[in-house]
């Protein structure tokens, strides 16, 4: 009888102890809390699928020729005011995921780490770009290193892009100079912005001699307007 009342105060837990779980518990659900809050924070729209609010031409503060479409961001070649469309805000380090398709002939691309200035006449002069091209229909689909989800005149995308009038899903990630792309699910690139891999391949590009190419680790990301008709759309980034 004396050994079950010894093992039933063995049982018995101390008010202290009882405060003391119930304080892991608190802390374990806040922390679960602030998980889940930072990762919906992490994850923002850039476009809302309604309206360009959040995005302006470059070097002007109007959208131009670009509207909302269909849920899209989408470009009317015919339209006046022919400009790349840039976000207000910069990013440095992020992942920038969305969808695109483009017009049979059709070429663009999407750009980023854009210095918007005027002493720099266009997106492309200072940004690095993921381009967006029917391949197949295309003028300028002649280097692969010109190809749809290709870094621009530096690398060769590893995958082909679907064709004209098809969308395809894209992310680019950018964090401290590694710079990794996927097209529909798969890795197209990954290099690290100044390595000796980086430096070679832009010695062999048409960028070699440009002083702004590049050269800024924040800026803000375009969408180019290159005179045919592209559709992007489900547009987020999560920074990091």
């Amino acid at each position: 009888m004396r050994l079950f009342k010894r093992l039933a105060i063995l049982r018995q837990t101390s008010p202290k102890q009882n405060q003391t779980n119930k304080m892991k518990k608190i802390l374990l659900g806040l922390l679960a809390f602030s998980a889940v809050s930072f990762s919906l924070k992490a994850q923002t729209k850039l476009f809302d699928g309604k309206t360009t609010n959040g995005w302006h031409s470059y070097l002007k503060s109007t959208p131009g020729a670009w509207k909302v479409v269909d849920g899209a961001l989408q470009l009317d070649p015919k339209a006046p005011d022919q400009v790349d469309l840039l976000t207000d805000k910069e990013y440095e380090n992020y992942e920038l995921s969305l969808k695109w398709k483009i017009a049979e002939g059709g070429n663009s691309g999407i750009i980023f780490g854009v210095h918007e200035d005027p002493s720099f006449g266009a997106t492309y002069l200072t940004g690095i770009e993921m381009q967006v091209l029917d391949d197949k229909g295309a003028e300028d689909n002649k280097k692969a290193n010109h190809l749809a989800g290709s870094l621009y005149d530096m690398q060769a995308a590893s995958v082909a892009a679907k064709p004209a009038g098809q969308w395809n899903q894209i992310k680019i990630r950018k964090d401290h100079g590694q710079l990794t792309f996927w097209m529909n699910g798969k890795q197209t690139i990954n290099v690290k912005i100044g390595s000796p891999e980086w430096q070679e391949m832009l010695n062999n590009s048409k960028f070699k001699t440009w002083k702004g190419f590049a050269a800024y680790p924040k800026g803000h990301i375009a969408l180019q307007d290159h005179g045919a008709v592209v559709c992007f759309k489900d547009i987020t980034i999560k920074e990091l």
